[in-house]
């Protein structure tokens, strides 16, 4: 399916890895020209090269960080021209509460909630006043599927879907829609690895990790590819009277009466 991409610019926050990753190719695959944001500048110039010289398609790419205010006017002034924001940084800590201090909550929200916050104020004028415009936000499956072990990642993934949804409900009246993808457990190479740990730790070979994902739905975790095709999907405009709607990519796990299993 043609999703009409082509030639649209996009800015996906966290574009070097993982979901980021996979997002920004399946958008060059569609012909759309690309602004990687993450703090790591050689990761950014590898990524950027590989997609550049893979899917023919303008590739830049800013090595800033988006906890600081003066990134984020950067960002509006230098890019104000993007058609779709995808915001995709940020990693909440796990932990209960008497677990997580309150530095560490801070630090936790600081990119994630706070970063998703400032990019989409920012852009989100600049939408409103040319009247077009699409906003993605990856905020994640625990959201819904709320975790007292996860707490501070439950609470500011709740806190940005209502972003979504409030935003996402009045952004068609200025020409713009606000959507968002929330993924449940997925195989990044950040997870692989923790389940390695995991597994060398329970099971003495980290090769049998896998076998810690058999209560998961279909009996397996997320791919990244999975994840990026609904956020693809969501921006294109085969999706254009999808507004303020989360989609959550987790197998209906959240869904069940014991989040964890």
């Amino acid at each position: 399916m043609d999703l009409k991409l082509r030639g649209k610019k996009v800015l996906v926050t966290g574009g070097s890895a993982g979901i980021g990753l996979s997002i920004a190719e399946t958008f060059a695959s569609e012909g759309c020209s690309l602004v990687l944001v993450s703090r790591g500048e050689p990761a950014l110039r590898l990524v950027a090269d590989k997609l550049a010289k893979l899917y023919q398609v303008d590739v830049a790419i800013e090595a800033r960080n988006i906890e600081l205010d003066a990134t984020i006017d950067y960002l509006a002034d230098a890019h104000a021209d993007i058609d779709i924001l995808v915001n995709n940084a940020g990693a909440i800590p796990g932990g209960s509460l008497e677990q997580l201090s309150q530095q560490r909550w801070r630090e936790g929200w600081e990119l994630k909630v706070f970063g998703f916050l400032g990019m989409t104020r920012a852009f989100y004028r600049i939408m409103c006043a040319r009247k077009h415009g699409v906003i993605v936000n990856v905020i994640g499956a625990s959201a819904s599927g709320i975790d007292a072990r996860y707490i501070a990642g439950s609470t500011g993934n709740a806190s940005l879907e209502a972003l979504t949804k409030g935003l996402g409900s009045d952004a068609p009246e200025h020409g713009v829609r606000v959507v968002g993808v929330s993924p449940g457990m997925v195989l990044t190479e950040r997870l692989q690895a923790l389940l390695k740990t995991r597994a060398r730790d329970k099971f003495g070979d980290e090769n049998r990790w896998k076998e810690l994902a058999e209560h998961a739905p279909f009996h397996r975790v997320a791919n990244v590819e999975e994840v990026s095709a609904a956020a693809v999907f969501l921006a294109s405009p085969r999706s254009s009277y999808t507004s303020g709607s989360v989609l959550v990519v987790d197998g209906g796990f959240s869904q069940r009466c014991n989040w964890w299993g």
